[in-house]
């Protein structure tokens, strides 16, 4: 597989922290999409245990700890942004119910049946969509809500190139009816599926890095893995820009039985 066509993991980890980590959003979304994905979770309270998996630096964790009640835990692989996410909620006053820890989604710091809702936005692919809402079900208390975003196709077919990029940077894309299928499959009963507009990932996730790569090619001049990673993610942009209509985020709310 050519470089322009690489998936994010192949490229070095502490490149990939250094440059997400200077903006707001590690993935596609918007406070507006996280509220809405809210709107169809019911019966939290003070004493409600949430997880948002794959938090990153807290750009969605933050909005969610502002119009949910009880006690929030962060989950990231990598340290800085768990470090940056608990600074973050520290700066808007949450730290008392909010706390970041560093974790994988293989496994996670949580006993059956702890959760009253799983959060994962932009990230559940990294351990796959199926396997993860499969083995997150055993931490959700029966009635507990899980609320996800995935990679989806809008479209049963679509342009061989789009095509081919995707299923080499994430194989686990699939339509959105057989994600709803996969969440049945899982044991949850599907109580909502959208799809994340178009500005999630224009103005909340590739404007914001336009406007840090020039800095950031600067200082790594002639690293060339620097520079493959950025061209990389311009690559991304690109193909985002000339394919939309066929794919994109969709937020997947799902209820244990």
């Amino acid at each position: 597989m050519s470089k322009e066509n690489s998936s994010i993991h192949e490229f070095d980890f502490s490149l990939i922290c250094e440059y997400f980590s200077a903006i707001h959003r590690q993935g596609p979304g918007s406070p507006e999409v996280t509220l809405k994905a809210l709107g169809f979770v019911e019966n939290l309270t003070q004493a409600s245990r949430i997880a948002d998996i794959g938090c990153g630096t807290g750009g969605q964790t933050m909005v969610l700890a502002q119009h949910a009640p009880g006690q929030i835990t962060g989950i990231d692989l990598f340290p800085i942004f768990v470090e940056l996410f608990n600074v973050n909620a520290a700066m808007a006053g949450l730290q008392d119910r909010v706390k970041g820890l560093v974790g994988t989604m293989e496994q996670l710091p949580f006993q059956p049946g702890e959760l009253d809702l799983i959060w994962s936005e932009g990230a559940i692919y990294n351990i796959g969509f199926e396997r993860g809402i499969t083995e997150w079900r055993q931490f959700l208390k029966p009635g507990g809500y899980l609320a996800v975003t995935e990679a989806s196709w809008f479209t049963a077919e679509r342009p061989a190139e789009i095509d081919v990029f995707w299923k080499d940077a994430y194989p686990g894309i699939d339509t959105i009816p057989h994600k709803v299928a996969q969440l049945q499959k899982a044991g949850y009963i599907p109580v909502a599926a959208f799809v994340l507009p178009e500005n999630c990932w224009t103005d909340h996730f590739y404007v914001p890095q336009a406007a840090i790569q020039e800095a950031f090619l600067a200082k790594y001049r002639g690293n060339h893995a620097a520079e493959a990673f950025v061209a990389n993610e311009r690559h991304e942009a690109r193909l985002y820009g000339k394919y939309k209509e066929y794919y994109g985020y969709v937020f997947y709310i799902g209820k244990k039985l």
